[in-house]
This record gives structure tokens, C-alpha cells and sequence, in this order.
């Protein structure tokens, strides 16, 4: 079976196995490696989100989380 390859324009969850189109962009930074200003990001969608967001809030990493339109547009 053959299937057909994910489409590079539309930004997809980062959850392991997840292929849902992302709503959210999760801006994070680890203190240890990165300097205060800089922001790594992971896409969740509406149902990995909340996931997402604790995994990173328990580590103290997680900064900001900002629906992707609005990223987007901010860019």
C-alpha cells in the first residue's frame, strides 16, 4: 500500500504519531542551553495542546502558547 506523502504547507502536531494539522505554536526555551531571548517551537493540535504544554511547563521550559494564525501573522 502506498501512501501518499504529508504536505510540507500544512505545519502538523509535534505528539509522537500525531499527523493533525497544528492550531497552536508552543514557544519554549531550555535555560540551560539556549539564551533567555531565544524560542524553540513545537505545533500541537486542539487535542495534544494541553499535552504538550504540561510536558514542557514541568520542566520549566514552556514560554508562551499562541494560537499558529496569530504566529504566523506575527512573523
Amino acid at each position: 500500500m502506498i501512501f501518499p506523502e504529508p504536505s510540507i504547507d500544512t505545519p502538523q502536531c509535534s505528539a509522537k504519531g500525531c499527523r493533525a494539522d497544528a492550531q497552536w505554536v508552543l514557544a519554549w526555551n531550555n535555560p540551560k542551553l539556549h539564551t533567555p531571548d531565544r524560542r524553540k517551537t513545537w505545533l500541537a493540535c486542539d487535542e495534544h495542546r494541553e499535552q504538550l504544554s504540561q510536558f514542557l511547563g514541568v520542566r520549566g521550559f514552556l514560554k508562551d502558547v499562541v494560537r499558529l494564525a496569530d504566529w504566523e501573522s506575527a512573523q
